[in-house]
């Protein structure tokens, strides 16, 4: 398959720039790969479609504060740090992007807040990235806590506004236990605690995972040939309750829907011969691009993606490329909203 078979475009003011007022009040097309048939819903409507025994699988991942704005010494002129990965703790060593990049060096020194926090530019890793090390004498706590102060909730650049005090709440789900991520996941974002309840009630059963969204989710694809894309490796953990829960429901024959892209890729990451889900602690660069044999979910959540995104390979590879083309034309259509902060798929 070829990069320019998912080129084109959607409409500006299709961009959500906030978030429906109610998570759960976010419109939902349902999409059934069997009959090709279209629906148009609210999302909490989700819980028609599952039943007592179906599986929920979630990315319990959490986004952490990873926008800084700092100055350059001497110059004093303003730097933008995004806050990629820890690559060491005891060292307090960084994966960042910087903006505006030509202005940061080896050797550079960077100053955040009032002084509060200080660091030294060490090496390039690519034209944007840079690693850093931070200059910090103190408990690691101390550490991390002045970040959460500093640092603001890294919404994506295509929303044209400042942060707001709603967004640290609304990207970020309402199930988020591990900080890591850079990004939400954001078919995620759609859950209110009482729809989850009204599922629970319902006998629909959940299971966690973990991926620390990071720059391999976003980076864009640059090759025609889709087998020649490599992806950034991100942090995955998958548990021995969680592959408990995956496999009694697949043995059951269950609906099981991956809750989000980075889910799917997750559980994809640690298969078993036999086509179930293994415990797996490590670092995950799978792509999944048209034609692919899914093992785990028969069914999935997904919002609204980028044209030539990884995102958008692998609903097309889930749903099918004729009927996700479909299925997005009748979304601009519809005025449905897109990306982050945008409305839901649910393909059955």
């Amino acid at each position: 398959m070829k990069l320019t078979k998912f080129k084109f475009t959607i409409p500006k003011e299709l961009v959500a720039q906030h978030p429906a007022k109610e998570r759960e009040e976010a419109r939902l097309m349902v999409v059934d790969r069997k009959t090709g048939k279209i629906q148009h819903k609210k999302f909490k409507d989700l819980i028609n479609y599952f039943s007592e025994g179906d599986l929920m699988i979630m990315n319990n991942t959490k986004v952490f504060p990873a926008r800084l704005y700092g100055n350059k010494e001497k110059t004093g002129a303003k730097i933008e740090v995004f806050l990629l990965r820890e690559l060491n703790k005891e060292t307090l060593l960084w994966d960042v992007l910087v903006d505006p990049a030509r202005k940061i060096r080896i050797g550079n020194k960077l100053y955040f807040g009032n002084d509060d926090l200080v660091a030294e530019v060490i090496d390039n890793t690519t034209s944007r990235g840079r690693t850093l090390r931070f200059l910090f004498d103190g408990p690691y706590e101390d550490f991390k806590n002045i970040i959460s102060k500093l640092g603001e909730t890294p919404i994506p650049k295509y929303i044209k506004r400042k942060v707001e005090a709603e967004d640290e709440d609304r990207y970020q789900t309402v199930y988020a236990r591990e900080e890591g991520a850079v990004a939400a996941p954001t078919a995620g974002l759609h859950f209110s605690k009482n729809l989850l309840k009204r599922l629970e009630i319902k006998g629909v059963n959940f299971a966690y995972v973990t991926l620390h969204v990071g720059l391999g989710t976003f980076r864009s694809v640059e090759v025609e040939d889709l087998t020649k894309h490599k992806m950034d490796s991100e942090e995955i953990k998958i548990t021995e309750e969680t592959c408990d829960i995956v496999n009694t429901a697949k043995k059951n024959k269950r609906r099981i829907c991956a809750v989000g892209t980075t889910t799917m890729r997750t559980i994809e990451t640690s298969v078993s011969t036999e086509g179930f889900l293994k415990p797996y602690d490590g670092w995950t660069n799978k792509f999944i691009f048209p034609p692919y044999d899914f093992s785990i979910a028969n069914c999935m959540i997904t919002n609204f993606h980028m044209p030539e995104s990884t995102l958008l390979m692998m609903v097309a590879a889930f749903c099918g490329y004729d009927l996700m083309m479909k299925a997005y034309k009748e979304a601009m259509k519809e005025k449905y909203r897109f990306y982050s902060y945008g409305d839901a798929m649910l393909i059955l």
